[in-house]
């Protein structure tokens, strides 16, 4: 391999849905003897979902595959009214690590469909968040995903309005958004886009760095949807090669000139620092930052509640006055490290 220099994207890497629901799933293995149950994975990232299988975790698909009284996890994508409902008739402690950003759109859905809207949600067919978005009002929710689907739907009753998958790319989003609208000129929107800020700032900085590289390298698993949405914007942006890699490991030996580097939602910044390692620039990584993030989601509030009151009695037992007991939710402790520690 004879790169020259790595072009490095910032904002990548975790988001604030994502460090949120890591680290619930972090407290709930500290808090509980395992196992601990995760309906879904909690992220799209199959080392960071082995790296908890290795802790006693146990993710699911089914809430009926959990145990009476066992300790229950649901993912940040976001769950289907009912899956909460059975998750909390299993009689165990259940915590919702869903993405605020997902239950905003959860409840434009609720809102809109109980004042009589017919809703055009534009998602992915079969994604989670899609999935558990559309079951909050399935006879009002027609979901669509290209021009050519809206295009196809029969024409809607009554007042209309337009909402989306959080993590679509605009270029997804817009042409849908355009068609819908045509279709339905006094179509109702929201005052603020349902597109995660984390998702279009890490789009940004890829479209900054992506025409200057020989080739682009997008960290990530393949049924993440923003980390496939960054492939096709970094060709789509000029760049002529892309290579989409789950860890070093799979970066291919003929890499020269100038890469690039970015990482999806889902992916930590370990998984940043070993492909870093493995091109091995010759003139070095030059960090491209486009804007900072400093958004900050807090754990589930019964999650809250619940390590408060482990931290007390901790503190207690050990003689301890109550301000030597850490914060909880410290933003401090990044997931990236979290998952360090729960590895080491």
């Amino acid at each position: 391999m004879a790169v020259d220099q790595v072009l490095l994207a910032a904002p990548r890497g975790f988001c604030a849905g994502v460090e949120m629901a890591i680290k619930a799933l972090a407290a709930m293995v500290r808090s509980f003897d395992p196992p601990v149950y995760c309906y879904h994975e909690i992220v799209h990232n199959r080392l960071v979902v082995q790296r908890f299988e290795d802790m006693g975790v146990i993710f699911v698909d089914d809430i009926a595959e959990v145990p009476t009284g066992a300790p229950i996890m649901l993912s940040a994508h976001g769950s289907a009214p009912e899956v909460v409902d059975a998750a909390r008739s299993t009689g165990g402690y259940v915590v919702d690590a869903v993405c605020p950003l997902v239950t905003k759109v959860h409840h434009e859905v609720k809102v809109r469909a109980g004042k009589g809207y017919q809703i055009v949600y534009v998602g992915h067919e079969g994604h989670e968040e899609a999935v558990g978005t559309m079951a909050v009002a399935p006879d009002a929710i027609h979901r669509v995903e290209s021009v050519a689907e809206v295009e196809a739907l029969d024409e809607l009753d009554g007042p209309t309005a337009l909402l989306a998958q959080t993590t679509l790319s605009h270029r997804d989003w817009t042409d849908v958004q355009d068609a819908a609208l045509g279709r339905w000129p006094d179509m109702w929107t929201p005052g603020r886009s349902d597109l995660c800020f984390a998702t279009t700032n890490r789009q940004g900085a890829l479209v900054e760095i992506a025409p200057r590289c020989d080739a682009m390298v997008v960290i990530g698993s393949s049924n993440s949807s923003n980390t496939m949405a960054l492939a096709r914007l970094a060709a789509e942006s000029g760049c002529s090669r892309v290579l989409r890699v789950n860890t070093a490991d799979e970066l291919p030996d003929d890499l020269d000139g100038v890469v690039g580097v970015t990482a999806g939602a889902s992916a930590s910044e370990e998984l940043v620092e070993s492909v870093l390692a493995r091109l091995a620039p010759r003139q070095g990584v030059s960090e491209i930052r486009i804007t900072e993030e400093d958004e900050y989601f807090p754990p589930p509030r019964n999650l809250r509640d619940l390590l408060t009151s482990i931290d007390a009695a901790t503190a207690l037992t050990l003689g301890a006055q109550r301000s030597d007991v850490p914060a909880t939710g410290d933003r401090q402790l990044g997931a990236s490290e979290v998952l360090r520690l729960l590895g080491s």
